[in-house]
């Protein structure tokens, strides 16, 4: 009797599975390519089974073909949900690359080791110091519970609402504060840079004579240094403000999903 009531179990905690490994397949900490592939399928097996013995579906699921378009559903949900979380580090990326536009560091890019493409020499520096940040904070603990909660907010056996105007237009509201976060982390920096060129622009005025493309150069390198060390903690500050709208962003993204 007990086998059987496992074997009736194992549609269900499949597609939780689904669901916690598509997260863990996009999520940050958890999508890390230096995670070795087996730690990521266990940490997703283990979480399964946590987040299984919270989870009451109303029927028991059957191995039919609805069994297959709810295996579609589960892996875009945790796609998305996923893509919500990572987009608090894709921010940090976005905010480094303007600071490099206006430091004349865009034509040097270094490799992403997580996702494997050529990221901006600031936008990597700061991408470091937010995932440990993120760390810090036991952000990779409220990203997991937030999964657990998405089975409640969003049930395996529930059909997933896609044509939804309400939903169409949170998500684009999304990246709208997605970009105006990055450029309220670059702000301080970028401004200031801007601040430099207008007044070597005047020098070029006033000092015919001056070479303002050869003392330019260095000198936005430096004062874009320097202000990057001295609002380091206001970073962190802007940062959190981010992380909190990131966890409000992934609750309301979960309502509208599930209806």
């Amino acid at each position: 009797m007990m086998a059987m009531d496992l074997i009736n179990q194992l549609p269900a905690f499949l597609l939780v599975l689904v669901r916690m490994a598509t997260f863990f397949v996009i999520a940050p900490i958890f999508s890390h390519r230096t995670l070795p592939p087996q730690v990521k399928i266990g940490l997703a097996v283990f979480i399964s089974m946590i987040a299984f013995t919270t989870i009451t579906p109303d029927k028991v699921i059957a191995l039919d073909a609805l069994f297959f378009f709810l295996i579609l559903k589960e892996a875009l949900v945790g796609i998305v949900i996923g893509f919500v979380a990572a987009m608090v580090l894709y921010i940090v990326q976005i905010a480094g690359t303007f600071i490099d536009f206006q430091m004349g560091f865009a034509i040097a890019n270094v490799l992403d080791p997580q996702s494997g493409t050529q990221v901006s020499i600031i936008g990597s520096f700061k991408y470091m110091f937010a995932t440990l940040f993120l760390l810090s904070v036991n952000g990779h603990h409220m990203m997991i519970d937030g999964m657990i909660m998405s089975y409640q907010i969003v049930p395996i056996d529930s059909g997933l609402i896609l044509g939804n105007e309400k939903l169409i237009a949170f998500i684009t509201g999304v990246f709208v504060k997605m970009f105006a976060s990055a450029f309220q982390l670059a702000l301080p920096v970028v401004g200031s840079l801007f601040l430099v060129d207008i007044a070597l622009g005047l020098l070029a005025r006033t000092v015919p004579q001056m070479n303002v493309f050869v003392v330019g150069m260095p000198l936005k390198v430096i004062v874009g240094l320097a202000l990057i060390i001295i609002t380091l903690p206001g970073f962190f500050y802007v940062f959190s403000g981010v992380l909190r709208n990131m966890i409000n962003t992934m609750g309301q993204l979960m309502t509208l999903i599930g209806g």
